[in-house]
This record gives C-alpha cells, sequence and structure tokens, in this order.
C-alpha cells in the first residue's frame, strides 16, 4: 500500500451527472434560480468549499461556528454548479447573486447522505459492508477484519480513525466517521478501485448525527462501552442508545456483540426486539452468560495468543494473534465472529489465517512497540479503562518497572480525568501526567484533575512533566533496560492543539528520538 502524497478528497473518477430537476423533485427541495435551473447538472456533493470540484453541488448549512452558505461564493468560484441550502442560508445568500441555482431544504444535513448516495450511484448497495462500534478496540477490530478478508483474497477498503484507504491509496484521516457526502463519496471510489468490501469504524457522534445514512450494513460488531464522550451525550444512557442506533434494520442486517460486560448482553436483547438478527460473543464472562460464540482453550506464550472460537451450532475456528493482552484476545474473537457471520466458511478462513500469519496486523498507535531494552509502547489509551486494560495487559511481562506517561484532552468529558489518575496509579510503578491536546482549555488545570486522582492512591510515584515531548525524552531516557514505558493517549496522532495552534507532535517520533539519544545514534 502505498500513501497519499497529499490529503485531496478520494472521490470517484466521473460519477454521472444528475438533473438539478429530478433532485428536487425527488428530495422535495424548493428551487430558487434563473429559468432553465432545472436542466442544470451536477455530478457530485460537497460540504466543504476547499473540496468542491467543477460541476459539483455545494452544500451549505449551519456549522458549529458559521453558516456555510458564507463560503457559497467562494464554492461557486471553485466551480460548484448550484447551492443547497437551507431557510437560514438562503436569508443569508438572499440579494447575493451566485450566478448559480440554490436550492433550499429544511434540513440539509438529515438528507445529504441520502442525496449523495443517489448522486454517486447507492455504492453502499455494491460493497460488503461492515461496521464496529464501541468505546474502545474499533480500531484494532477494523484493522483485524480487514486483514481476515484481505487474507481471503478479497480487495478492500477501510475508513476508521487512522487512516482511509481506497484500493491501493491510503490518506490519513480526519474524523473516525466521515462527514455524509464524503462517506458517499469515498464508498463510489471504492467501487471505481474494485473493491469487494467496506471495512468502518462507526462513532457514537455519526450515529446520533446521522453521518452513515442511508448505509445498511451486512454485519456490524460491538466491542464494550465504557465512560466517554459524555461532554457530548450527556450520560451512559444516551452515549449506549447512539451505539444501539447500529444494531437497528435500518442500520445493520446483522449483528455481533461482545457480552462479557452488561452493556453487550442489553445491547444483545435490544437489537434482536427491534428485529436485528445479533449473535452474543462470550470471551471472559461467566459459562452461565448465554452466548452463541464462546472463547475457548486459550493458550498465551511469548509470541501471542492462540484460542479456539466455538459456536453453540458446532462451528469452530483456531486463530491467534500477536497483539498482547486480554483485550486484544477480544477484539480478535470479534473480528472473526464478524467475518464468519458473513457467511464465510470456518475452514477457509482458517486456512485464509494460517497463511497470513494469523489475526496480527499492523495497527499504527496500538500497543506499538517501538524498542525491547526498555521495552516502549505507544497507545491510543485515552479513557480510564482503556488506560487500566493497557497497563494490565503489559504488567505480566514486564520484569523491572512499568511506566506510563499520558494526560487528558481538554474540552472534553472531565469527570474522567481522576479516574484515569487514579487506575494510573494503581497499576504502574511510575506515572508521569503530561499533555495531550489541550486544545482551549488552560492545560495546567487539566493535569490539576488528572494528578488528583493519581494522588489520591496511597504510596504512588507521580510527576508532572507539562511538555509532551520533554516528558517523552525523560522517561525513555531514565527507563532502565528491563522497564516497560507506556506512552499512552494519542496513539497515532501527529498533531496536538493548543489553544488553537496545530503542533506537530507524534509521540512516536519523539519515542525513536529519545531512543537514539540513549545508544548515541543520530537523532
Amino acid at each position: 500500500m502505498t500513501a497519499s502524497p497529499d490529503d485531496a478528497p478520494l472521490r470517484p473518477a466521473a460519477p454521472p451527472p444528475h438533473r438539478l430537476g429530478d433532485l428536487a423533485a425527488a428530495f422535495r427541495l424548493d428551487p430558487s434560480g434563473a429559468p432553465g435551473w432545472q436542466d442544470v447538472l451536477v455530478s457530485g456533493v460537497r460540504a466543504d468549499n476547499r473540496q468542491v470540484a467543477g460541476g459539483e453541488l455545494f452544500a451549505a448549512h449551519t456549522g458549529a461556528h458559521v453558516h456555510g452558505a458564507r463560503f457559497a461564493p467562494a464554492a461557486v468560484a471553485a466551480g460548484a454548479a448550484a447551492v443547497l441550502t437551507d431557510p437560514a442560508g438562503a436569508e443569508l445568500l438572499a440579494g447575493t447573486d451566485l450566478g448559480v441555482p440554490v436550492l433550499v431544504a429544511a434540513d440539509v444535513p438529515a438528507l445529504l447522505g441520502r442525496l449523495a448516495a443517489e448522486l454517486y450511484g447507492l455504492p453502499g448497495q455494491t460493497l460488503g459492508t461492515f461496521a464496529v462500534t464501541g468505546t474502545n478496540g474499533k480500531t484494532t477490530v477494523a484493522f483485524m477484519v480487514d486483514h481476515a478478508l484481505r487474507a481471503l483474497g478479497r480487495t478492500t477498503g477501510l475508513i476508521g480513525t487512522v487512516e482511509v484507504r481506497v484500493g491501493d491509496r491510503a490518506v490519513p484521516a480526519t474524523l473516525t466517521t466521515p462527514q455524509p457526502a464524503d462517506l458517499q463519496a469515498l464508498l463510489a471510489a471504492m467501487v471505481d478501485a474494485g473493491v469487494d468490501d467496506l471495512v468502518m469504524e462507526v462513532s457514537s457522534h455519526a450515529l446520533a448525527l446521522g453521518r452513515v445514512e442511508p448505509l445498511v450494513y451486512d454485519v456490524a460488531g460491538f466491542t464494550n462501552l465504557t465512560q466517554d464522550h459524555l461532554d457530548f451525550h450527556g450520560d451512559l444512557e444516551s452515549y449506549f442508545q447512539a451505539k444501539a442506533g447500529l444494531f437497528a434494520p435500518a442500520r445493520s442486517r446483522r449483528g455481533v456483540a461482545l457480552v462479557d460486560d452488561a452493556w453487550g448482553r442489553r445491547l444483545v436483547d435490544q437489537a434482536r426486539a427491534a428485529g436485528t438478527p445479533t449473535v452474543a460473543l462470550a470471551v471472559t464472562a461467566a459459562a452461565d452468560v448465554p452466548a452463541d460464540w464462546r472463547v475457548e482453550d486459550v493458550r498465551v506464550d511469548a509470541t501471542g495468543t492462540a484460542f479456539t472460537l466455538a459456536h453453540t451450532d458446532g462451528r469452530t475456528l483456531r486463530a491467534t494473534t500477536a497483539m498482547p493482552g486480554t483485550f486484544n484476545l477480544a477484539n480478535a474473537a470479534l473480528a472473526a465472529a464478524m467475518v464468519l457471520e458473513s457467511g464465510v466458511d470456518p475452514v477457509a478462513l482458517q486456512q485464509a489465517l494460517d497463511a497470513a500469519g494469523g489475526l496480527s496486523p499492523a495497527v499504527p498507535g496500538r500497543m506499538e512497540q517501538l524498542s525491547d531494552a526498555p521495552r516502549v509502547l505507544v497507545d491510543f489509551a485515552h479513557n480510564t479503562d482503556a488506560l487500566a486494560q493497557a497497563l494490565a495487559a503489559l504488567r505480566p511481562t514486564t520484569t523491572g518497572r512499568l511506566v506510563v506517561l499520558f494526560g487528558a484532552a481538554g474540552e472534553r468529558d472531565r469527570t474522567k480525568r481522576p479516574e484515569m489518575g487514579r487506575v494510573a496509579a494503581e497499576a504502574a510503578d511510575v506515572v508521569v501526567v503530561t499533555d495531550d491536546d489541550p486544545h482551549d482549555e488552560p492545560p495546567a488545570q487539566i493535569r490539576a484533575e488528572v494528578l488528583a486522582g493519581a494522588r489520591a492512591v496511597r504510596g504512588a510515584t507521580v510527576r508532572e512533566i507539562a511538555l509532551r515531548a520533554e516528558a517523552i525524552r525523560t522517561v525513555v531516557l531514565e527507563a532502565r533496560a528491563e522497564d516497560t514505558v507506556l506512552v499512552a493517549g494519542r496513539g497515532h496522532e501527529t498533531v496536538q492543539e493548543i489553544a488553537g495552534t496545530a503542533h506537530q507532535l507524534d509521540d512516536r517520533d519523539e519515542v525513536r528520538a529519545a531512543l537514539a539519544q540513549r545508544t548515541g545514534g543520530p537523532e
């Protein structure tokens, strides 16, 4: 796979044009344009004027800070053939001669996915589709499903937190789940590239905001639910219901859910009651927890974890993963079960995974090990449960001290900050609190809230080093050969936002530079 040299949007090569008159009739759009507007042709739709190409429709709706209609002139200058907006946008454009037709809809975001799908030829109906949701593990499960499908000889497309890939072209991701118009353009680009199957992460934000409309996934997977994103959802119940929306019949044809916690068991019951066939997968759940798939005969050694996935109907699969920890065992089992529930024969999957070395894809920033002595890993763990599980996975194989470096993001759920500090201090020998992405919140305030939880643990060794690059350099240089250092919270991310300014910062690069300094090599 070769990465794209730029971040230009991935789009279909030559989508067929559509008459505005036909679109207006199909989606009940009110026209406001010169005579003949019905025959104007559009070949795509974009909600970002910076991505508009000639002949596309520019969708201008209310944004987080400003209405998109203010960018309509720039979109037209870039080649937009028409503008779609809401009544507020139409009012902003009143008296402005854009020189192109303007169509009005009451709620542009609500119809944008369906409109884009129509413009791009309903690409989601051509692809096999897999979706993963949950608080933790989405990225790893998506990479594992993608890995398994490729081992089976399928051509895949991947959409998630780390990257977006169509065929051999990849670009860094900006959102876990793209905006509706961008998502449909991506699917159309996948169809153009000969992709067989789409694998994507679906965030709770995307589900709550309707970004995946009108996709109906063939198989949806659920990892777990722990406290996160309450700044957006308000409470755990609303967060759960957003995730559960993926398992409604309008969103998925079949579901697989881990039932090691009560949220997963509840999701299975709710999905089945709604009419979506959903199977339960137990990894660590007690034997009396009902499950269709269950993990058995788990064996762990220096090379990783081997396990058997067994169904009540007699189907079995023996699989391995080199990724450490019980949570990665669960991720691997979920990925395998999702592929099997899509109709793949267990024998065929067994042979494919044996040839591919198991379910062990390289997942950037997910328990990514950068050195052996000291052992230094970078992981995306950015909430309480993920941090606790990552440390629990590393403790049994750490002969020296277990050191963890992390922070918390600004302008996000504040209630998890002291809890993250507490679990880190309880599980690690040394805790170093530093900055994550402060955004527009004072960094010292964020660190203080994390430190309060860590310092409440009796006997904990806790340090504060504000600048993240300095903190990474310090812990790597001070580590002994037998120590394990976990740099947590940002994983694959390469930009740190502080007070509205984006700073280039890749934890992995900082670790490599510090390791080079230890050995006296070039940084």
